[in-house]
């Protein structure tokens, strides 16, 4: 019996460890998931400032040529009209 009580406060002990390390390693999984969260917001963040101007931009000048891919398009029908191609 003796060598029983013995293999179960090994065991014990054993589980008391096994709890202290897990415990500092769900500390430090937590505090490097905040590191990871705060540096990807940050990063996202920066992204998105540096490319709306550019966003901007660039949907300004397709609206630009879209204007004058219109304006050509109607010149041209109106000179195609207009054209000497009476039989």
């Amino acid at each position: 019996m003796t060598d029983l009580k013995r293999r179960w406060k090994t065991v014990q002990k054993q589980l008391d460890r096994l709890g202290a390390e897990a415990r500092r390693a769900r500390g430090q999984a937590r505090k490097r998931l905040k590191r990871l969260e705060r540096r990807t917001r940050v990063k996202v963040t920066r992204a998105l400032r540096t490319a709306e101007p550019q966003v901007r931009e660039a949907l300004a000048e397709a609206a630009r040529v879209g204007r004058g891919l219109r304006a050509g398009v109607k010149a041209g029908a109106a000179a195609y009209r207009a054209s000497a191609r009476r039989k």
